[in-house]
Parts: structure tokens; sequence; C-alpha cells
């Protein structure tokens, strides 16, 4: 009688199950690829096939029998959940320093602050996902949080881990910082500053709140019991986040305090991120809703020759004034010059698209892999975010407040409207766009946004020239 194929396939399962519970029982009574030390192993070439030893495991011993028990222990402590469970800060082992990288291999803080970093790095990517809050930063800044805080995955680690090999080629240095700025400068428009220069000020006014911060360390280091203790080095680096720049902020630290600059990276890029959330707050306080309502002109057409000699010129006084800041402000013109010569558009586009892409994509990975409890969790590291945070809020208060100003001496129908002064900071193009959007809840029919892009424009420029008088002064 035929057998159908139901009972064929219970019949080669059980003989299957057969076979796996004989195997499990050998290897809790049996050793299969070890020999006991008293056995001689046959030296013959003509007696090897009858050998049950695999050559070169003759002198393993008991340590290397595959056994079930020992095999579950040993995946059981692989797991992250074993790891964080039983890693903690006094237990975890001193780290060893590559001669090279000078890069810890081992962690040092307890297996639960991991978790909660992991926790923090899924909520970054949950905030660029389906909030929209700058989702080609945070995405894979928030990537960067969580894989380099997964125990056992070693991706953060000195020489070979993939995060640490992107942080040592250009996030530790001002290499990505560069390539950056030549991809903003390759990406704006500064035709609506060259159109109505008077907006200079708006951005030099949002520089205030740069300085504003280094009163602000001050006075954190006299506060009892927080045991900050910045030095004026690190203050000037902490006070760079306020005008929202994230590259400004890791070349500055880089030069300064290259052992903040993790906490400061991370602090600016999240101030960058969150420019959607803060500011508005910022702007309806302290403006009115008359002066929300104030239309402002449509700027003049700005001839090429404008366009290509701006950047160059903008270069020039650079060099001649503040060399510290020519770095910076140095491949922020010459991005911004292939894009307005015309003549290698070829490289304006790489600049402007690939490049600032794949930049963008490893800057921010980079600067997630930063994210380790042991740079984080810690007073210092939560000083330097609350102050980020305060020269940010003083940012964007000192542009509004400029605005309001030169209103007073403005004639009728020139009037500024005070909310484009918000837009002083140096995030690039996302502070325009803030303006452009609060402004329009009040009178849709009214854009502002390339008046924003002025003083956003300039307030890019600002942030660079503190940087140099920065390192010109302590560096």
């Amino acid at each position: 009688m035929p057998v159908s194929k139901t009972e064929r396939n219970k019949k080669i399962a059980l003989v299957m199950i057969a076979i796996m519970a004989i195997a499990g029982v050998m290897s809790f009574t049996t050793r299969a690829f070890a020999q006991d030390n008293s056995v001689q192993v046959q030296k013959d070439e003509s007696h090897a096939s009858w050998d049950h030893i695999i050559k070169g495991t003759e002198n393993w011993g008991d340590s290397k029998d595959v056994q079930v028990g020992k095999f579950l222990n040993n995946i059981w402590k692989s797991t992250g959940i074993y790891k964080m469970i039983h890693t903690t800060g006094k237990e975890a082992p001193v780290a060893e320093v590559h001669e090279e990288t000078k890069a810890p291999f081992a962690s040092s803080a307890p297996g639960y602050q991991y978790l909660i970093m992991i926790a923090i790095g899924f909520l970054i990517v949950y905030l660029g996902a389906a909030k929209g809050f700058e989702p080609l930063l945070l995405i894979p800044i928030g990537f960067g949080t969580i894989l380099v805080n997964i125990l056992g995955a070693n991706m953060g680690e000195g020489p070979d881990g993939m995060l640490h090999i992107i942080y040592k080629a250009g996030v530790g240095n001002e290499f990505f910082p560069m390539l950056i700025f030549m991809g903003i400068g390759a990406m704006t428009d500064f035709g609506p500053l060259i159109a109505n220069p008077k907006m200079a000020l708006l951005g030099g006014a949002a520089q205030f709140g740069v300085f504003f911060t280094l009163f602000g360390v001050s006075l954190m280091n006299l506060i009892p019991g927080l045991n900050t203790d910045y030095n004026i080095m690190q203050a000037c680096a902490i006070a760079i986040i306020g005008g929202a720049d994230g590259p400004t902020s890791i070349y500055v630290s880089a030069k300064l305090a290259p052992e903040l600059m993790a906490v400061i990276a991370v602090a600016a890029y999240s101030y960058m991120a969150l420019v959607p959330m803060i500011q508005p707050p910022i702007m309806k306080v302290l403006t009115t809703k008359k002066e929300r309502l104030i239309h402002m002109d449509q700027l003049r057409p700005v001839s090429k020759t404008e366009r290509v000699l701006f950047p160059m010129m903008l270069l020039a006084l650079t060099i001649l004034l503040l060399p510290p800041a020519a770095p910076l402000i140095g491949m922020l013109a010459f991005g911004n010059f292939i894009k307005q010569v015309g003549c290698v558009d070829r490289l304006s586009k790489t600049a402007e698209n690939e490049l600032m892409n794949i930049v963008s994509i490893l800057l921010s990975l980079g600067v997630g892999s930063q994210m380790t409890p042991e740079k984080i969790i810690n007073g210092k590291s939560i000083g330097i975010i609350i102050l980020g945070l305060l020269a940010f809020c003083v940012a964007t208060a000192a542009g509004i407040l400029m605005a309001k100003l030169m209103n007073i001496f403005l004639p009728k129908g020139k009037k500024i409207n005070p909310l484009i002064g918000s837009a002083g900071v140096s995030a690039v193009p996302m502070a325009a766009r803030v303006s452009n959007k609060v402004g329009q809840e009040y009178d849709p029919s009214n854009f502002l946004l390339m008046n924003a892009m002025g003083p956003n424009v300039s307030g890019v420029i600002g942030t660079a020239i503190a940087a140099g008088v920065f390192i010109a002064t302590f560096g």
C-alpha cells in the first residue's frame, strides 16, 4: 500500500528527532573532537584514516569539547541582554589602548546606561522619521547612537570598528567640516544678502549668543556641587554651539577642546535639527501680531558679476583681517564660486549633491558614534548641553531684537519683519524656513523666505568669523 506524503514527512521528522536526541545524549557523555591526553596519537600516516582525531586538535583537552550545555551557556553570554545585566562601571576591565589610535577597547559604564543610550537613539530616529525634524541629520545620528551602544558589537572601538574609523577619518579633525562648508557654499545663494546688505546686522547680532555663553560658562563654574571647572578654551568651544552650526562647532572644538568634541558635536547637531521646535516660541514671545504681519519688499535682482565677485571679496577680506577663519570661509567661498562662475557645473553639482550627501551621512554617523554613556551621562556633558541650548536661545532672541531696533530708524514702508531676525543663526536654510512658516501662520500671503535668507547666510559667515576670533585669541 503506498505511503501518503503526510505520513512520509512524519516519519522523516521522527528520524531527525531521534538523530538529534542521540547526538544530544552523546554530547553530554563523550568528546567528539578531542581525545584524552593518555591516548597516544598514531604517527603512522598509513593509519591516519582510522584515527578519529581531527588534525590540530590533539592537545585541546576538555576545554574544547562540544557540549550542548556549554554551547547554550556561551550563546547566552554573548547576547546583549547578558552584557547589559553583567556590565558594570566598577567591574569593567581597564581599557586596553591601541598604540596607533589611542582608542579604548573596553567599555567602562554600567550596562543599563547603554540601554538608555540605545533608547535615546531610537527616539532620535523617531523624531527624524516620524516627526520630520531634519531627517537627513537625525536619522543617521540616531542609528550611529544605537549601533555604537550595542554591547558586543564593538562598532565604536578602535582600531577596526566601523564607526571608530569614520570618526577618526574625518569627524575628529577638520576634514569632514571643511567638505561640509564647501557643500554649503555650493548650495547657498548669497543673492538676498547682496541685494540687502543691512541684513548682515541681523546675522551679526545672532553671534551675541555665542559670546554671551562665555559668561554663562563662567557662572556655571561658580555653582557649587557641579564640578564643571571649564577652562576658557572649553568655554569658547561650547559657545560656538549658539551659532547652531555643527561643522563649525566640530572645527573649533578640534582646535581648542578636543576632549569635549563628542558632546559639543552632538549638542550642535541636535539643536540644528530642533530649530523648528526651539525657535517659534521665542519668536512669538518677542514679537507682536502687528510686527508678524509686516510685508517686506521683493528683493532687487542681483547680477552674475556681483554673485561671482562676492565670494572672492569675502575670501580676500578674511585673508587680510582674520586668517584663522580662512579654512572655513575659504571652503565656503570656493563652493559658492564654482556654483556662480558657471563654467564648472559638474564640480558644483557634485559638491552640492553627491559629495554633500556622502559626507553628511558619514559625519552624522560619526557624531552619533560619540553618544556613549561615558561621554554623555555625566555632569560636565549635561552642563554643555544646557549651555548650548542657552546660547542658541540667546542668539535667536538677539537677532529678533536687532530687527526691532533697526525698525526704529527705518522709514515707514521699509520696516523689517522681526521674524526674520531669528534666521541670523547659521542653520541654513532651516532657520529661514522657520521664519517664513511662522509668518505665514498669521498671513498666508506673507512670503518671508528670500528676505530671511539674507540674515541666514550672514549668520554662517558670522559664526565662522566668531570661530576665527576664538582660535586667533586662544588657539
